[in-house]
């Protein structure tokens, strides 16, 4: 009889591991996501409460009153960090966090509330007169319509904004009703185009756990 259950037993487990290992592995896999998801969430609404300000100074002290610094304040949390471990000569924030970006996988061109959005060319960087600056500027999605219009949350001259860019009519300011789809990201120069944020945008990525640093 004992000799009977044991092998019920072992039976069981030869039959019933697979399917527990792979329950396990999408309840791991949702909790991933649930927690990407918040953090996101997080992000876009720390955001868009400083909508308005001047300054970053009023929120921290403790990170550069710019672009960059808005992202890094949104996302901050201890053990993650958005620019890589280490930065290269001559590297501006948004482009180190790009790299990073793009060393783990987390670029991609639909986005989602949270998500991070880099534009290029948005000011002349070197002041050399020429568009070969690259990536210069990146800000927090607020929202993305069914339409295409992504409203995102970003710091620029005049301080904390909200801007949007549409996905699909990136070089159209506005559709026939009036409505904005684009908004300005760079001023006017000799050369006026481009200047709408469709046009200068560069991309999006997730911010997940895999951005927090290993213990």
């Amino acid at each position: 009889m004992h000799r009977a259950f044991l092998l019920c037993a072992l039976m069981g487990v030869m039959l019933w591991g697979p399917e527990v290992e792979a329950a396990r592995r999408a309840s791991s896999r949702q909790s991933t996501q649930n927690a990407s998801g918040t953090l996101a969430r997080r992000a876009a609404v720390r955001a868009s409460l400083w909508v308005g300000l001047p300054s970053l100074r009023a929120v921290s002290p403790s990170v550069n009153d710019d672009c960059s610094g808005l992202a890094n304040l949104a996302y901050r949390k201890r053990g993650l960090s958005l620019l890589p471990e280490r930065p290269l000569p001559g590297e501006n924030g948004v482009a180190a966090i790009y790299r990073k970006a793009q060393s783990l996988g987390s670029l991609h061109s639909k986005p989602r509330p949270g998500d991070l959005v880099f534009f290029r060319e948005t000011y002349d960087r070197n002041r050399d007169g020429r568009r070969n600056d690259g990536l210069t500027h990146i800000g927090v999605v607020e929202r993305v319509e069914r339409d295409g219009t992504v409203t995102f949350v970003h710091r620029v001259g005049g301080g904390v904004k909200r801007s949007k860019l549409h996905l699909h009519q990136p070089a159209l300011r506005r559709d026939a009703k009036g409505q904005v789809l684009n908004d300005y990201l760079r001023r006017t120069e000799k050369t006026v185009h481009p200047r709408l944020a469709g046009e200068l945008l560069a991309g999006f990525a997730t911010v997940d756990q895999r951005w927090f640093t290993s213990p």
